[in-house]
């Protein structure tokens, strides 16, 4: 994979995998792995800085709780209603983009 499409989306990415609920870091990174057979392998050095990005945005929330199989504490987070807008808006943005991207591969 390119890792620049990946930082230029890194955003729209996480908050599509929070839109399903509340996960904590390591759920996400499973859930973006799963979700797309492996294309997306997120490590903690782009996903935690991103998340704190998007907590100071307002677009995410977090708290710290034990993890449901026990452990120590984690912090799970959860879109905000404005990370739900956020999310809305990166999605036109990038159907936008790849509508736009897609005319130029077709014959002219």
């Amino acid at each position: 994979m390119e890792p620049n499409l990946l930082k230029g989306n890194l955003d729209l990415i996480l908050l599509s995998i929070l839109e399903g609920g509340e996960k904590y870091g390591l759920d996400i990174t499973k859930e973006a792995n799963a979700r797309t057979q492996g294309y997306f392998d997120l490590n903690a050095g782009s996903l935690y800085p991103a998340l704190h990005r998007l907590e100071r945005a307002g677009w995410v929330r977090s708290e710290n709780r034990p993890p449901p199989r026990g452990g120590p504490r984690v912090r799970y987070y959860q879109l905000t209603g404005a990370g739900q807008q956020a999310l809305a808006d990166k999605r036109h943005a990038y159907d936008t983009f790849d509508d736009a991207l897609r005319a130029l591969w077709r014959p002219a």
